[in-house]
């Protein structure tokens, strides 16, 4: 990394679990100042604890969206700018297409996409008037191709990821690179509860994984990492997958 990275500020949505953490751990070693959002308050002290100095935790509910530019515009004040945003919160729901309600496919859009639209609206702002930021959205496979009982959670990653590139082509001539990360099947809490649950799903995911092995959350911080630095100063409007080769996988 280059120096002038390590003088940055980030902020990392649902950041105090998961590849959420693991985006957050990669910032702070490499001495990237970290604030860290997310709901579950004795996570954010666990996340806190383990991240140390470098890392602010903030507790708040990215659903109450009119609430947002009021958070940002505190953090503005403390910080004097923000050069890094990683959209990683999100939800997910696993159920069949015909039993999803309304108000459920309503709350993972909620949360998923229009949350999203808030925060970067709101951050973009700052970094308009420093000419340079780099977003960095967390996708996911669901986007890449069909996966059966996740349609709310498939539409909103689907949508996350046009928005990658309607916000690259209008404000990368600003100064602020935006690009997103589509995880494969990565080695989570959640996502083993859910593969362990379900065996022929294993099977399947790592039949189809050419490399043979779910990956870590670490993986996705390395490519987060990468995405928000200098290093890919030249990258923007991608959508890259970090899933061992399962979206070409056979």
């Amino acid at each position: 990394m280059k120096k002038n990275d390590s003088e940055k500020i980030a902020i990392v949505t649902g950041g105090a679990s998961g590849i959420g953490l693991a985006i957050a751990e990669k910032f702070i070693k490499n001495n990237i100042k970290t604030i860290v959002i997310g709901r579950n308050k004795e996570k954010l002290h666990a996340a806190k604890e383990k991240l140390g100095a470098l890392c602010e935790t903030v507790s708040f509910d990215l659903d109450h969206l009119s609430e947002i530019p009021a958070l940002i515009k505190k953090l503005e004040k403390k910080y004097l700018k923000i050069d890094i945003l990683v959209n990683n919160a999100g939800i997910n729901l696993k159920k069949d297409f015909t039993e999803v309600t309304d108000e459920e496919f309503q709350k993972i859009i909620l949360t998923n996409v229009e949350s999203i639209f808030t925060i970067s609206r709101e951050v973009v702002k700052s970094m308009i008037k420093n000419k340079k930021g780099s977003v960095v959205n967390i996708s996911s496979m669901a986007s890449q191709y069909g996966l059966p009982k996740v349609i709310a959670y498939s539409a909103s990653k689907g949508a996350i990821e046009a928005m990658t590139r309607a916000m690259a082509v209008e404000l990368s001539p600003k100064g602020i690179r935006v690009n997103c990360i589509a995880p494969g099947f990565i080695a989570t809490d959640m996502s083993a509860k859910a593969l362990n649950n379900d065996k022929e799903r294993k099977s399947k995911v790592l039949s189809r994984t050419p490399m043979g092995e779910l990956g870590l959350p670490s993986d996705i911080g390395d490519a987060a990492l990468f995405l928000a630095s200098s290093e890919s100063a030249y990258i923007t409007g991608v959508v890259l997958p970090v899933d061992g080769g399962n979206s070409i996988g056979f």
